[in-house]
């Protein structure tokens, strides 16, 4: 086979295509995504007309003809909103259509240009402004609740299917690194290269060779452009994925700029007390009020359940270390006898949890055959949507822990405590009970806690509920 053309041989634009096909693998995620949009707006306009048939009706001179029941004007308005909504990047495959805040900014604001275009065209002829207003909110709501449908139906179909990966690393954390990887299902690695000779075109025709469709880089070398290996995998349609260190993941937060002839990335200070805040506590007590009415008659005989089965009370109460190292109760159906407290010293001995931190006992026989079934459907941890409405926990951040296992912190490890715990969070949807080291855990909610938005906690709850419904990692 003849060897591929290093990357200083290309002579056309780096960033220009590389002649790929136009209907690709991702083309049937594209239009189920932009199917999805438009049944979204298709049900919100269809209920705000029938809302509307008591008020003011549709001007005819907006209704030239009439498909599927729905007013021509309709069929206009939804055109230039799925256009907006392509030329915001909402259905491009790679990451930036699980953006589910932006979708509703985006339909919003298709809809203020419309109201705005539609003024100055004719003040006198516009849309009813009930029907405006209710399409307008129903639109978001459907447009966004879709969209975590659709993405609900990725994951699981993505999780059944193997990504082949090559991974790029320094010598001494190849095992590590293939050894994390490989614990998901999904990912098989395929090939290994040294990080020393990532941007070799030795290195780049394995890569080739392996098939692989995705390439893993931890300790990327320095290049005299550096993105030497990214450039040279996007002319194969190859995705990159680098694992940072903690200064380049500080890095990522800054925005460039040139200063002095210099290229700078400016590092601001980022507070969590905006208006997406307050929307998350918002979000936290709507959802986990519907969640306690909806789930009433689950729990009432999961608690009459475990009342017939085993001697004891029906809940757990543990006193576990909140915001600022606040202790609190925390609230779980249980699942074990109820002497399980006493009993742990005594198994102390048997935790198989790597460094201590954490007490993991796969088969702890303290637990109970019901509590076996709620622990792996994770059904025990419902009843802290009654924290959540105290406020004592949110719905997503990192998990509270026992008094035993904060003693064993290291002093870094306390940093997690600077934000409000939750029932789930990336921690919950990277391993759950596979993580050994709880250093890996704690990375994991440092990592939330420095890029934390109101759209990464929708992808954690999107993501959650898929391993739920799966029992992936629990014991």
């Amino acid at each position: 086979m003849a060897e591929p053309h290093s990357f200083s041989q290309i002579k056309r634009d780096i960033r220009s295509p590389s002649g790929r096909k136009w209907f690709g693998t991702e083309t049937p995620r594209t239009l189920l995504l932009l199917l999805s949009d438009l049944l979204a707006l298709v049900l919100a306009w269809t209920i705000g007309l029938q809302l509307n048939r008591l008020y003011a009706p549709i001007p005819p001179e907006l209704v030239w003809w009439q498909f599927l029941g729905l007013p021509s004007i309709f069929w206009v308005l939804a055109a230039a909103l799925l256009l907006l909504v392509a030329l915001s990047g909402l259905y491009h495959p790679h990451g930036h259509w699980k953006n589910y805040l932006r979708l509703a900014k985006v339909v919003s604001l298709g809809y203020l240009l419309i109201l705005a275009i539609g003024y100055f065209y004719d003040p006198k002829l516009d849309l009813p402004r009930s029907l405006f207003f209710s399409a307008w909110g129903m639109s978001v709501v459907f447009a966004v609740g879709l969209r975590l449908v659709v993405s609900l139906m990725f994951k699981v179909l993505r999780s059944r299917q193997q990504v082949r990966v090559f991974l790029i690393a320094p010598e001494h954390r190849q095992d590590v690194l293939s050894n994390m990887l490989q614990r998901k299902e999904s990912y098989r690695i395929v090939g290994m290269a040294a990080a020393a000779a990532a941007h070799d075109a030795e290195t780049l025709q394995q890569i080739l060779d392996s098939r692989a469709q995705e390439v893993v880089v931890e300790g990327l070398p320095p290049a005299h452009l550096a993105s030497t290996l990214y450039w040279q995998l996007r002319q194969y349609g190859i995705p990159l994925r680098l694992v940072p260190s903690s200064l380049e993941m500080l890095y990522r937060r800054g925005t460039p700029e040139v200063v002095a002839a210099l290229p700078t990335l400016r590092v601001d200070m980022t507070y969590l007390n905006g208006w997406e805040y307050r929307l998350k506590r918002y979000l936290d007590v709507v959802l986990a009020l519907v969640g306690v009415l909806l789930l009433a008659p689950l729990l009432i005989g999961v608690a009459i359940a475990i009342k017939l089965t085993s001697p004891g009370p029906v809940f757990f109460r543990q006193e576990r270390v909140g915001l600022h190292g606040r202790v609190f109760q925390m609230w779980k159906f249980r699942t074990m006898r109820a002497d399980a407290a006493k009993l742990q010293a005594e198994l102390e001995t048997q935790n198989e949890s790597a460094d201590g931190v954490l007490f993991k006992l796969k088969n702890d026989p303290r637990r109970t055959p019901l509590g076996a079934f709620l622990r792996k459907t994770s059904i025990d941890e419902l009843p802290q949507l009654f924290n959540v409405l105290w406020g004592d926990m949110s719905l997503v951040g990192p998990r509270p822990l026992p008094l035993r296992d904060v003693a064993r912190f290291n002093s870094w490890h306390h940093i997690r405590h600077h934000v409000i715990p939750g029932i789930t969070g990336l921690w919950q949807i990277s391993g759950r009970s596979h993580i050994g080291h709880f250093d890996e855990a704690a990375r994991l909610d440092l990592y939330y806690i420095d890029n934390w938005s109101l759209n990464l906690d929708l992808e954690i709850l999107v993501e959650t509920v898929r391993i739920v419904l799966f029992g992936e990692g629990a014991y």
